[in-house]
């Protein structure tokens, strides 16, 4: 069941990509490019030399690595529907997001090892996003925890919460402000757009520039897994309440991000920088609204 679990995650990370680039082809009239194309591109990266900049440090190497490392590690903590996970222990859900933080931490200590001024605003933009939307995430983590009564993913959806018209609202509500989340943690629209190349506007890839070849690869692939992670989490959230099973949450969380993330690239603009502050915080409200709410919720089954 570990294995499947894990084979799952994967796949959930290298379609997700695949979906969002055929949403926008379809949205726009156009053919697009293959469902598998950003897998050529990183294997092609994968196949190439890193060149370092002659002000880089060790630091700079390293990066990749621990971006990659923390991604993956935070995968494993994340259960399909009603299926194992391959690491789980009580208070994972604290660990998971430390994770979350870690890969962003090394990434900005990365970027501003450079020198560069592009990729110093990069960071700090990065360092203000990721401090307003962490405790966001840190919320919707601690909602799923007060209503199990559990603070492992894997326990909390081991219990299907079908029948219970609150607890089912209070879970949509859950996967929808994960799925805003990984709006922000994955760099896209409207918070940020990958495909600028305009490095005063930039914000997560202006803090890659100076990175090539297989480093390159590693932070792409790593960036795959975080919003795996994410998505799986909002999957299993609304299938907790409707349909707690694999084959349910396992495609929704495919469905989910690709769909919502194509859909919103190709009908809306890029926030200005100033507004990028009010959408996390929106994010982080609603997360609090949330964990008060399950609170609330709570209580009145502990008095009956």
């Amino acid at each position: 069941m570990t294995a499947l679990n894990t084979l799952l995650i994967l796949l959930t990370a290298v379609c997700i990509p695949g979906l969002i680039n055929r949403t926008r082809a379809v949205l726009a009239g156009r053919r697009g490019i293959r469902f598998a194309q950003h897998l050529y591109d990183v294997r092609l990266l994968l196949r190439k030399g890193a060149v370092y900049s002659t002000t880089a440090s060790a630091l700079f190497r390293a990066v990749p690595s621990v971006y990659l490392g923390s991604a993956i590690v935070a995968a494993l903590f994340i259960p399909v529907g009603e299926l194992k996970p391959l690491l789980s222990f009580d208070g994972d859900i604290v660990c998971f997001t430390y994770l979350m933080a870690l890969g962003r931490f090394a990434l900005i200590l990365g970027a501003m090892d450079t020198g560069s001024s592009f990729e110093g605003m990069g960071a700090s933009r990065e360092a203000l996003y990721g401090a307003l939307v962490e405790p966001a995430l840190m919320l919707t983590a601690g909602t799923l925890a007060l209503l199990a009564g559990h603070t492992s993913f894997a326990r909390i959806f081991a219990e299907a919460a079908t029948g219970d018209l609150q607890l089912t609202v209070l879970l949509v509500l859950t996967a929808y402000v994960l799925v805003k989340i990984v709006f922000t943690e994955s760099g896209r629209v409207p918070v940020d757009d990958p495909r600028t190349h305009l490095e005063l506007t930039m914000i997560h890839e202006v803090m890659c520039l100076d990175y090539c070849g297989t480093d390159l690869g590693m932070i792409k692939i790593a960036g795959w897994l975080k919003t795996a992670a994410l998505s799986m989490l909002a999957a299993d959230a609304v299938t907790a309440a409707l349909c707690p099973h694999w084959w349910a949450a396992a495609p929704l969380a495919v469905l989910l991000t690709g769909l919502s993330v194509g859909v919103v690239e190709s009908t809306q603009a890029r926030n200005k920088l100033s507004r990028n502050t009010t959408f996390i915080l929106t994010i982080a409200a609603l997360a609090a609204l949330g964990f008060f709410t399950g609170y609330l919720l709570q209580l009145n089954i502990s008095i009956q």
